[in-house]
């Protein structure tokens, strides 16, 4: 999965205006994407919210310019139903919701009607206050528990089971020792059944254990460590920023766990 980010204040640095947005988001394609996330608002640490009616703005025509040039899936990722709604009325596939439908009182009720599939990622607190001394007392365990009753959640509103994502949320409300915890365990998060997505492509983590990457452009090698951590534990997509680097590195690592190459 590509990250497109139709916003001025990404924390990787890579936000763009709806001019430029389309031709990244071909861009990313052609470098191997097999779907693209489209984005209006930041969920970087304490990013402020983005209106609704800019945050549509930003992602609408593009999602429909997108389409209108590509067969590859797209998702938008935003916790606004207002958003997700125009972003699928005008062609999007999935609706990535960082909040997992807690957001606004009518979501699930939102993603039942839409029929899309839909990301149910787990987030302590919000963007503005989620890395404010976040605290577990078994992170994993309250990971998963809270991503199987989101998932009740979705289906209790009408949600199709079979469209259930789920993202563990690395970086969202979580120290470096919580994220690599969940990337530990990311087996325990796939045995739940459910397709999981796995984003953490440039993320503050990355830094803390080698502080010489000091912006997020110097995260690479970390990413691809992160992304074939996911491919072996059996995610069924990485949420990624380097999509020529990472489908290269996915590919090795696929060719190597083939039986009978010599």
């Amino acid at each position: 999965m590509g990250i497109l980010n139709a916003t001025p204040d990404s924390f990787s640095g890579d936000g763009r205006d709806a001019r430029s947005a389309l031709a990244h988001g071909l861009a990313l394609i052609e470098a191997g994407a097999d779907m693209l996330d489209v984005g209006g608002e930041s969920t970087r640490p304490g990013a402020q919210q983005v209106d609704e009616a800019e945050e549509i703005y930003r992602v609408e025509a593009l999602v429909a310019k997108l389409v209108a040039n590509t067969r590859v899936p797209l998702s938008i990722d935003t916790m606004k139903p207002a958003v997700a709604r125009r972003a699928v009325a005008a062609g999007a596939a999935m609706w990535n919701d960082v909040t997992a439908l807690r957001h606004a009182s009518d979501s699930a009720a939102t993603a039942a009607e839409l029929g899309c599939d839909v990301v149910l990622m787990h987030m302590r607190g919000d963007p503005r206050t989620m890395q404010i001394a976040p605290t577990y007392a078994d992170v994993v365990t309250e990971v998963i528990e809270f991503l199987e009753e989101q998932a009740e959640v979705a289906i209790a509103a009408g949600v199709d089971r079979a469209k259930i994502w789920l993202d563990p949320g690395i970086g969202f409300g979580k120290t470096l020792q919580h994220n690599l915890a969940l990337l530990k365990a990311l087996p325990r998060v796939v045995a739940l059944g459910f397709p999981v997505l796995l984003g953490a492509s440039r993320k503050g983590f990355i830094g803390k254990i080698d502080p010489t990457a000091r912006s997020p452009a110097d995260r690479l090698g970390g990413s691809l460590a992160v992304a074939l951590a996911g491919a072996r534990a059996g995610v069924a997509a990485v949420r990624v920023h380097d999509v020529y680097e990472t489908t290269q590195a996915l590919s090795v690592e696929a060719a190597i766990s083939e039986d009978g190459l010599g």
